[in-house]
């Protein structure tokens, strides 16, 4: 699969939580960081997204946002 987004992270699914129309998928990048996710409920269906997958989150943003 070829992409545009250049951020690009590799990790494993450790969770998947159902919703009515979006479930939140838990994916551990490693050093003790999860990255969560919100996605359709077809989609995590189409992927047959499952735990232990391996998988890779991609960030595409128009603007990321800081606080302190």
């Amino acid at each position: 699969m070829k992409i545009s987004a250049r951020n690009q992270i590799a990790g494993t699914v450790i969770g998947l939580t159902p919703g009515a129309v979006n479930g939140t998928v838990k994916v551990d990048i490693g050093g003790g960081i999860i990255i969560t996710s919100s996605i359709t409920e077809e989609a995590i269906a189409e992927l047959g997204l499952a735990k232990g997958d391996k998988v890779t989150v991609i960030v595409k943003a128009s603007d990321v946002q800081i606080g302190k």
